[in-house]
């Protein structure tokens, strides 16, 4: 009776120890996905962050007269009154 006892004890102490070295493995791969998203997603947010700061620039830019300016004579054609503007049609 003794010997099933411990036998019976050694089971459950191996079982355990199966059981407890499982979970840390799975709980190590789901750090190391974890972590990999984390260096993912902080890559996103930088590249989020270099996009905003140039839309901001850019309005900043969009509503400066010399922008204004500039749109209006290559994209409408527009000029000053008595500008006198030169096509070189020679080439």
């Amino acid at each position: 009776m003794m010997k099933k006892t411990k036998i019976y004890k050694k089971l459950l102490i191996i079982a355990i120890a199966i059981y407890v070295i499982f979970t840390l493995v799975n709980q190590q791969k789901t750090l190391n996905q974890y972590s990999s998203n984390s260096k993912e997603l902080s890559a996103q947010i930088e590249e989020q962050k270099e996009q905003k700061e140039q839309l901001a620039k850019k309005k900043d830019d969009v509503t400066s007269l010399d922008y204004i300016e500039q749109t209006a004579r290559e994209k409408l054609d527009m000029y000053y009154p008595n500008e006198r503007v030169y096509v070189d049609r020679g080439m």
